[in-house]
């Protein structure tokens, strides 16, 4: 009882700090148009309880005292640099620094030498591009969500395409965006206008088009150039169904968020979208959300052990394509009612894998069960080793590819022993990977891996991502 007083003022003193670093963040947002964030977790649209958890969540996983104190230092010296829109990590920056300030005579010298080249000056402007939505189920709204929330720095929302029977639909499409069952409220306004056809979030206007043929719209008429359009329906699949797209004008590229037929490239994010030309190709597919939790864990298992063979279990929360009673369905199993049953259906995960590591083809087969839950799905990967490992080197391995270079956007690290599927609703990363949960058999050479994803939000954030990449309006990242 006798540090009582002394841990509710340290508790006091952290609040304090942790509301004036989410000041600082929400400031940097609006006026730099940059994103402080700690390892990916975004910080200025929190409260301070949820700032001090985030930093919690750091301690523990990068096995190292980043306290609110030391993220705010970095952060008000940050807001006082001439920088242009970025996305920085004070993850990264305060591990850094606790390693490294010993070189430096003042943090202002340490962040010059860390992020001194994201000055204005040095950095290219960016000119946000044009989007259209051809859809708007349950991912076509969370794009909607995201950009409207990013405040039109990189992408602007401008029309949304779908199939009305009349104008007053509009009322209840805007209450949809607005509050959703799973993802809950979304951060800001929503309003609509009836009269004239428009949704308006976050005082950005989107027209409201209805269309069902997309060879059949003008965009330019609505002020809509150059544009990316997101396909979100799955209607449209092969490069000739697509490519109706690029016959509307005002369309410079599209995007599908489902697994594209035949020569439509299939990207995961962070794995595979580098191999084309973005000023060459117009058609690209951000393949399935267990394509994208999968094939980041496999890039890194293949890249250090090599595999030879595999098996991909897919623990998947139940769709809309699924009944919510038994009723007729063109599928098989599907017919069963999705809130009673757990439903075995077919996969293309490991196909869809194989597009992304050619190297793995032959080597993996694949399986779905649809479960009674609404979202966040599971995909648990047995895999045989080329090597030899052991748990401890397994998990490192799986940590430093989540901690640096290229996936540290896809693959978030748990180090939970209570981690369960509600705990990743509205997890940004492709996947979270279990550490705790991974089995190594007695060979050394099997490992059995379990990588959570929210399904929804977790799978539209790499679709934004790419959608960044191919309109050429990617910001300055300190990761």
């Amino acid at each position: 009882m006798g540090h009582f007083e002394e841990n509710l003022n340290h508790w006091i003193e952290q609040k304090r700090e942790a509301l004036e670093l989410g000041n600082i963040c929400a400031k940097l947002e609006f006026d730099k148009k940059t994103d402080l964030v700690l390892f990916r977790r975004k910080l200025s649209d929190k409260n301070v309880t949820e700032i001090i958890n985030i930093h919690e969540y750091a301690i523990q996983f990068a096995g190292q005292p980043i306290d609110v104190s030391t993220t705010l230092k970095i952060a008000q010296t940050v807001q006082n640099m001439d920088i242009a829109p970025s996305k920085i990590d004070l993850g990264r920056l305060a591990k850094e620094w606790i390693n490294e300030n010993s070189n430096y005579n003042s943090m202002e010298a340490f962040l010059n030498a860390k992020i001194g080249n994201f000055s204005i000056e040095n950095s290219k402007k960016l000119e946000p591009k044009d989007v259209v939505l051809f859809g708007f189920g349950r991912i076509g709204r969370l794009v909607a969500r995201m950009i409207s929330e990013e405040n039109g720095t990189q992408l602007r929302l401008k029309a949304i395409v779908i199939r009305m029977k009349n104008d007053e639909e509009i009322i209840k499409r805007a209450y949809l965006l607005k509050k959703d069952s799973i993802h809950g409220q979304m951060k800001g306004t929503v309003k609509y206008d009836v009269e004239n056809g428009l949704l308006i979030t976050n005082g950005q206007q989107i027209k409201i088009i209805t269309e069902s043929d997309p060879a059949n719209i003008d965009y330019t008429k609505y002020g809509i150039n150059n544009a990316l359009l997101i396909d979100s329906t799955g209607a449209f699949r092969t490069e000739e169904q697509l490519g109706l797209h690029l016959k509307s004008r005002g369309i410079d590229k599209v995007l599908l968020t489902a697994p594209a037929k035949g020569s439509v490239p299939n990207i995961v994010y962070g794995v595979n979208h580098k191999n084309y030309d973005i000023n060459e190709v117009k058609i690209f597919s951000a393949a399935s959300c267990t394509t994208n939790a999968v094939v980041p864990i496999l890039k890194v298992v293949d890249e250090v052990y090599g595999i030879q063979n595999g098996h991909i279990e897919t623990v998947h929360a139940f769709t809309n394509d699924q009944n919510l009673v038994d009723n007729f369905h063109k599928s098989t199993r599907r017919g069963r009612s999705a809130p009673m049953n757990m439903v075995i259906t077919e996969t293309g995960a490991a196909s869809a894998a194989v597009k992304a590591l050619p190297q793995l083809k032959g080597k993996l087969t694949a399986n779905s069960v649809r479960v009674p839950i609404p979202n966040v799905s599971l995909a648990i990967l047995a895999l045989r080793l080329n090597k030899e490992t052991d748990k401890d080197t397994f998990n490192e391995i799986i940590k430093k590819a989540a901690t640096s270079g290229d996936l540290i956007e896809q693959i978030d690290y748990s180090v939970s022993t209570e981690l369960v599927s509600t705990d990743v609703i509205g997890n940004s990363h492709a996947l979270e990977y279990d550490s705790n949960a991974t089995i190594i058999s007695d060979d050394k050479k099997s490992v059995t891996i379990y990588a959570w994803y929210d399904n929804e939000f977790g799978y539209t954030a790499q679709v934004i991502r790419l959608a960044k990449y191919i309109s050429g309006v990617l910001r300055n990242t300190y990761y």
